[in-house]
């Protein structure tokens, strides 16, 4: 019966490490007095072993125009099948602080684009660069003035 079960044991699988690109998405939008903007960035991690995020270079695109480009090396890591918030300070391009500002002067919200690369690596893994492509929107966040999530 002990042989029995060592048999089964041993074809037992653990799974293995998969790995799965990883995405992108803004999860606020802050934007203070003086058109400064602060952006938390949602980095997810699908894979089932962590990964450590090295490096991000997205271009923020917002109903169609150029508004920003998230640049960041955060050396943030990410546990397994989890998702982390990079906080990014910026200045954005004139027609990023425009369309920004006539959505919340309007109260309604706005569609968004990232693209560009992040780079990241498993803890044994040598680190790869993954495109990304998201579109999405955010909407302003009723009682915080100058939020939009």
């Amino acid at each position: 019966m002990s042989l029995l079960l060592a048999l089964l044991a041993g074809c037992a699988s653990t799974g293995g490490q998969r790995i799965s690109e990883p995405a992108a998405s803004i999860q606020q939008l802050s934007i203070d007095a003086q058109g400064q903007w602060q952006l938390a960035l949602r980095l997810q991690n699908y894979s089932n072993v962590a990964m450590r995020f090295d490096e991000v270079n997205l271009a923020l695109r917002i109903a169609g125009e150029s508004a920003a480009q998230l640049q960041a090396s955060p050396a943030l890591t990410v546990a397994a099948e989890s998702a982390e918030i990079l906080s990014i300070s910026l200045t954005p391009g004139l027609a990023g602080k425009l369309q920004a500002a006539d959505a919340l002067a309007n109260g309604r919200g706005f569609a968004y684009q990232l693209q560009g690369t992040i780079k990241a690596s498993t803890e044994n893994g040598k680190s790869r660069s993954y495109q990304i492509q998201r579109d999405s929107a955010l909407s302003p966040a009723p009682g915080l003035p100058g939020v939009l999530r």
